[in-house]
């Protein structure tokens, strides 16, 4: 009872004053704390004692550096990696090292160079079969595994010839009706089979797989698949290539140091020279044309350890060879391997690439000779299906060729394959392969091509979709735009396929949004619901229709503009998947929240958004994943902030009610929405100044009811907690004091139903910390709270201190205490004369009770119970397992009263002097807070009117540990 009977008087201004920091003038010149800093670099040099150093100069340094940088001795963990990838400081490389370094070198196209491992993806996707399909497996030979290491050289030489020859005689196993998953697993165990054989050293039994592997390229029994096949085999062919190259290259090494990245011939020794040659010599033994030639090809970066020009020598010769390929399918996937390993080991040596390509020119025509057509009836195949199948040939080698030339080879190119009939195939790689910006430059000239083309062939839209694409990343002359595109239209929109149309339709979007106004890009999507609308089309075109949406709203960011685009909602009606509606709902949203910059009430705007979020929000059912949810509501809540009336807070409020009933599922988007009315209720508090007006007043009422009776339909309970307090505060700073006390109740009644464990971030944790945190903010609130008429004096404290009392806490935990301890500082707050804050124009309890003896009688009386259950727990912890605790809690309750208790009583003061010695009684006490809190102590004495706290700081003894 002593405590606050005998509470310190406080009076706040003056020691607010006491406590304020002193204010310095600083001339601060031309510092500015963005500016870069001057670094001063000091030099030492050891002395003779271990670890002492002397400063012997000091310069400024000239270059201007950050503080940053500093930390690092000039270097930075970036250049430190790069200087240790040098070759010339770094130690002889790794097999790893040396992996790097040929991708390196394999890379010296570039990186705006495309590389063939980018298409091959989409050919494995794009050209599939379910004919069956045959293989022929290599079954191995047990000739030549009995000799002797004495035997003679000749004889091993004769051995693996004939091992050679064996392979030509059939010691093959033909696998008949595979699937293409079949084919493709076998393929892949070939190439197991090949690294499984070198690494065992059967080289010769390698040779052999590569040999037989090759041979089915010139295989092209299922013609749709040949594209997929090559594909497969070719991967065989780069390991081939590699493992013999990294062979070659281990055996230049000479005492542990590797040839440099750009090594001469010269440099290589003998035995590598030789090995080297022997690959050639064996390769040169094949007899069938299409695996020598394919076989020599993936060893073709050999030739850099024979001679300089070996490489250029070759490329001629192999070009050369393929004319001796009669099947012009195979011969153009021939050459596209020859262009593929010629730009991965001499990118330079172009000439070679332009002559493969004008050698295909010249046997062009074959492709529609009897031969070819012959052999089409047999198998089915229709010839625009046929033509298809040289696309991605034609395009690598084109792309090859291409790839930094100038403008004059490609028009000289161009103008080659004008002269061609039936060229639609070679124009629509033309358009693939060549610069977007050449093939923009000269549209309309590409657009009379086209009409020139062979309808009968090559399909014309596959035509203006490759223009599209161009056009999609570079512009036309400004004069042409309008023409190409009703070109263009004129062909897409009299397609009768959905999956045709809808192929060019996407790419055509892009363009119109780009160039266009919002008038051309209603027609174009028009024209798409007309043709995707009959027998439901748009069902088989999801990815098309989404991705145009997308390009919509990436040209049209202006919402108000979009949503005035007459056929863009009965656009998004055609997703009639849910799934698939929600992602384009997702992408419209970010758009939005991304790009509108200002809050808007556009009634247009609002409708179309209610509609998308609340699609976004009935999606949502017991399967959702919480991440799901959460970025659903983020998108939610981004709109909801983005609108607003204005003054006209009634259409406000309207807005967030009708909103509430719309997303109800979602518990984040009814958080923001509570949030958002009381931001409302206190906008309206500001415009008001404070001072309601009837109407006003009953404004904010309704706001407050909205809170109150939205709240209790969430979930998590802390949330619930936050919000009472929130909103309560919100309707006691509007006078709403009848509307706060019901608040305040609801989260008195709510503290019983917390949950010793609560589910944080998907994981269970402790709730006493959470508990902890918010009656310490509810305390601070309820300071303020007047007394309710009808109730009797401090009922809201009193009520809470009962549920504190009847809560049951852990056994090991000290949160009851710590509770009770800071509401000691609440009863000390509310027995000064004046409170240290108050809420405008609300009358707290020191302006109702007046300090009347009464109610501090009844302050009196709680603070009593409170310290009781202090002491009494601080007496429970006197085992020997709980005594570190007990030394903390008195440290804690001490503190208390030296900042709220009034030190000249001498009972508060004797209380105070026990529970210092309590809390170092058994040795558990920090002496360094213990020390720096008697410093504070001696401080504190020498203010005005606090003297006696000398007597006290005497009274209070340091004890050691021991």
């Amino acid at each position: 009872s002593y405590f606050l009977r005998h509470a310190r008087s406080r009076n706040y201004v003056s020691e607010s004053e006491v406590c304020r920091l002193e204010s310095v003038p600083l001339d601060f010149g031309d510092y500015h704390p963005l500016k870069p800093i001057t670094v001063t670099e000091s030099k030492t040099k050891k002395m003779n004692r271990k670890g002492s150093t002397s400063s012997t100069s000091s310069s400024s340094s000239s270059s201007l550096m950050d503080p940053l940088s500093s930390v690092l001795d000039g270097t930075d963990p970036l250049s430190l990696f790069a200087a240790a990838a040098d070759p010339v400081t770094a130690a002889p490389p790794t097999d790893g090292a040396r992996r790097k370094r040929d991708k390196d070198e394999s890379s010296a196209v570039g990186s705006d160079f495309e590389p063939w491992s980018s298409k091959r993806g989409e050919i494995l996707a794009r050209y599939t079969t379910t004919e069956k399909l045959s293989i022929n497996l290599y079954m191995g030979s047990e000739k030549g595994k009995a000799t002797t290491t004495g035997s003679a050289v000749s004889e091993k030489v004769r051995t693996r010839l004939e091992e050679l020859d064996d392979l030509e005689e059939g010691s093959q196993k033909e696998l008949l009706n595979l699937t293409q998953q079949d084919y493709m697993n076998r393929i892949e165990e070939l190439n197991q089979s090949l690294k499984d054989a070198w690494s065992s050293d059967q080289k010769v039994k390698a040779l052999k797989i590569v040999i037989q592997c090759s041979k089915l390229l010139s295989d092209t029994t299922v013609i749709q698949f040949y594209p997929s096949k090559f594909v497969l085999i070719t991967d065989i062919l780069d390991t081939f290539g590699k493992l013999v190259y990294e062979r070659i290259l281990s055996m230049c090494v000479d005492n542990r140091v590797s040839l440099p990245d750009n090594f001469s011939p010269e440099s290589v020794n003998d035995t590598a020279k030789e090995t080297c040659l022997n690959w050639f010599f064996k390769i040169a033994s094949i007899r069938e044309l299409i695996p020598r030639f394919y076989v020599e090809a993936a060893i073709l970066k050999c030739n850099k350890f024979l001679s300089k020009t070996g490489i250029s020598e070759c490329l001629p010769r192999l070009t050369s060879m393929i004319r001796g390929i009669g099947d012009p399918l195979v011969a153009v996937y021939a050459r596209a391997y020859l262009c593929r390993v010629g730009m991965e080991v001499a990118p330079q040596l172009k000439e070679s690439l332009n002559k493969n390509f004008f050698d295909f020119l010249l046997t062009f025509k074959q492709i529609h000779g009897d031969t070819v057509q012959n052999q089409l009836v047999v198998q089915c195949v229709e010839i625009p299906l046929y033509l298809t199948l040289y696309s991605p040939a034609i395009d690598w080698i084109l792309q090859c060729i291409a790839y930094h030339a100038p403008d004059v080879l490609l028009t000289e190119m161009m103008e080659r394959c004008k002269k061609l009939g039936n060229n639609a195939l070679l124009l629509n790689s033309v358009m693939s392969a060549f610069r977007a910006e050449f093939i923009a430059a000269r549209s309309m000239d590409f657009i009379g091509m086209i009409k020139e083309c062979d309808e009968s062939g090559f399909p014309k839209h596959l035509l203006f979709r490759s223009l599209g694409l161009n056009l999609a990343l570079a512009d036309p002359p400004e004069n042409d735009r309008l023409q190409i595109l009703n070109e263009a239209w004129k062909v897409i929109t009299k397609l009768k396929n959905p999956q045709d149309y809808i192929n060019c339709a996407e790419v055509w979007v892009e363009y119109t949004c780009k160039h266009f106004t919002k008038r051309e890009v209603n027609t174009v999507l028009a024209d798409v619901i007309k043709h995707m609308t009959p027998d439901r089309a748009f069902e088989d075109a999801y990815p098309q229709l989404q991705s145009i949406i997308q390009k919509v709203i990436t040209y049209i960011y202006d919402f108000a503009l979009l949503f005035s685009v007459e056929k863009f909602l009965p656009f998004l009606d055609m997703f009639q998947k849910e799934s698939v509606r929600v992602e384009v709902c997702k992408c419209i949203m970010e758009s939005f929240i991304k790009h509108q910059q200002e809050s808007t009430k556009d009634p247009v705007i609002l409708n179309a958004l209610l509609h998308i979020c609340k699609t976004m929000h009935d999606s949502v059912n017991a399967l959702t994943l919480e991440d799901e949810k959460r970025m659903l509501a983020a998108l939610i809540n981004g709109f909801i902030k983005m609108v607003s009336f204005g003054r006209d807070f009634e259409q406000q409020l309207s807005f967030y009610v009708e909103a509430r009933s719309m997303f109800c599922n979602l518990e984040p988007v009814l958080v923001q929405l509570i949030h958002s009315v009381n931001q409302l209720a206190m906008e309206t508090r500001r415009v008001m100044k404070g001072n309601h007006s009837r109407k006003t007043a009953a404004f904010v009422r309704a706001c407050v009811a909205f809170c109150f009776i939205t709240i209790p339909s969430l979930s998590s309970i802390f949330t619930r907690l936050n919000l009472y307090l929130h909103s309560g505060q919100v309707a006691l700073a509007n006078q709403c004091l009848s509307q706060a006390d019901a608040f305040f109740k609801a989260a008195v009644s709510l503290v019983p139903e917390v949950p010793k464990m609560i589910s944080v971030d998907g994981k269970m944790r402790p709730s006493d910390a959470f508990l902890l945190e918010f009656l310490c903010n509810f305390f601070s609130t309820l300071l303020v709270v007047p007394d309710h008429p009808e109730q009797g004096v401090l009922f809201l404290v009193r009520g809470l201190l009962n549920v504190i009392q009847d809560y049951t806490w852990e056994d090991n935990s000290d949160d009851k205490v710590r509770i009770y301890t800071n509401v000691l500082h609440l009863l000390s707050a509310m027995t000064q004369e004046a409170f240290i804050y108050h809420v405008d124009k609300v009358d707290s309890n020191d302006a109702l009770y007046g300090g009347d003896s009464k109610f501090l009688a009844e302050i009196n009386k709680l603070s009593e119970t409170v310290v009781s259950q202090i002491l009494d727990h601080l007496k429970t912890l006197g085992k020997e397992e709980t005594l570190k605790r007990q030394s903390q809690l008195a440290l804690y309750f001490f503190n208390t009263i030296l900042a709220h208790g009034d030190l000249r009583n001498n009972r508060l003061n004797q209380l105070s002097v026990n529970l210092w010695n309590l809390a170092q009684k058994h040795g558990f006490a920090d002496t360094k807070t213990m020390v720096k809190t008697l410093e504070y102590i001696k401080r504190r004495s020498k203010q005005p009117e606090m003297s006696h706290f000398t007597d006290l700081a005497l009274r209070l003894p340091l004890q050691s540990r021991t």
